[in-house]
């Protein structure tokens, strides 16, 4: 983005030296500094560097089903509402009324217009003010001038994502490799359980991806009857070609079909378009900042991140099966 790290006094030479062996060959980089992980000052620049141009994961097409069904949350400190509108679009806009910065909406359901609690002005679905009491009293006040601010929309794969750069470029064209990795699980048509479940967890948001691409813990933190089918020296990296939005990890199996639960088989109907060789493996697919898969023959498990400080995240995680797993008996108490 041409935005240099930020001055403080725990970003010195030293660094920045840290930073830059960081970023040399596989076989030679060291992780990053530890202020990366805890400075307050290197987090304000990735909010601006990072989180205010990149593609940020939000949610489920199938968290919004209908027409007028939406969804709230808050990413960098920016309530958002996420809803279809009668168009059938999915639509992304600030929470914050124009008015007195008030929230219009909050947690999830279905309306035909989100209201402001303090003076009820009326927003559409696709956030223009349509009503405001006796604003008409007002000289020169404009009610279509007045909108609630949007944010670009992509799918992909189902997933939801939003950007608050206006000139954003489109992300599916960074994704292609890990699509194309990942395309038998046609995660598009998958189908899970709304609403996710939602937990608060006290580490730096790229913990959680790092671990997720770790291979080398697994055979020792994880030993016993639902990790032991995955051993570490089973572990392989693709590596992510330059632009690239994401990244994968490979992970062999003992066994086809294995899964994360004490039988270590899927308990749940395989995603019928996967390859003998997808049945053999975990896959672990990440699109950084936001989201990560964890990825089995019978289940997907997405998590959905939202740094809240240099310390501290937030984080969605929710389940996708194949099109009718849902539908099969036993599915609650197979999970």
């Amino acid at each position: 983005m041409g935005t240099s790290p930020p001055a403080s006094t725990h970003l010195d030479d030293g660094f920045f030296n840290g930073l830059s062996r960081s970023m040399l060959d596989v076989g030679s980089a060291e992780t990053l500094p530890p202020a990366c992980y805890t400075d307050a000052a290197f987090y304000e620049f990735e909010k601006e560097a990072l989180f205010n141009h990149e593609w940020l994961c939000v949610g489920r097409v199938d968290w919004v089903k209908a027409q007028g069904d939406y969804f709230t949350t808050t990413i960098i400190g920016e309530p958002i509402i996420v809803t279809r509108n009668r168009s059938d679009e999915i639509r992304a806009m600030s929470a914050v009324c124009q008015h007195r910065a008030m929230l219009v909406a909050e947690g999830r359901g279905n309306t035909r217009g989100f209201v402001c609690p303090y003076h009820h002005w009326v927003y559409s679905l696709n956030g223009d003010l349509v009503n405001a009491p006796a604003m008409e009293r007002t000289c020169d006040f404009d009610k279509g001038s007045v909108q609630l601010p949007t944010f670009k929309v992509e799918i992909w794969l189902g997933f939801i994502f939003i950007n608050f750069d206006a000139e954003a470029p489109a992300l599916a064209p960074r994704l292609t490799a890990v699509e194309t990795a990942i395309a038998n699980f046609d995660l598009a048509n998958a189908e899970g359980l709304t609403p996710p479940m939602t937990g608060q967890f006290a580490w730096n948001w790229k913990v959680m991806f790092e671990n997720n691409n770790d291979g080398y813990h697994a055979n020792k933190l994880h030993r016993g009857p639902l990790h032991d089918f995955i051993p570490s020296e089973l572990c392989s990296f693709p590596e992510a070609g330059e632009g690239d939005a994401g990244f994968l990890r490979y992970n062999g199996t003992t066994h086809a079909d294995a899964s994360f639960n004490p039988t270590q088989k899927a308990v749940l109907p395989v995603f019928p378009k996967l390859t003998d060789e997808d049945r053999n493996r975990a896959t672990f697919a990440n699109v950084p900042p936001t989201l990560s898969l964890v990825m089995t023959s019978d289940m997907v498990i997405y998590l959905i991140l939202r740094p809240t400080g240099p310390e501290t995240m937030e984080q969605d995680t929710g389940i996708l099966v194949a099109p009718g797993a849902m539908e099969s008996p036993g599915f609650a108490e197979r999970l």
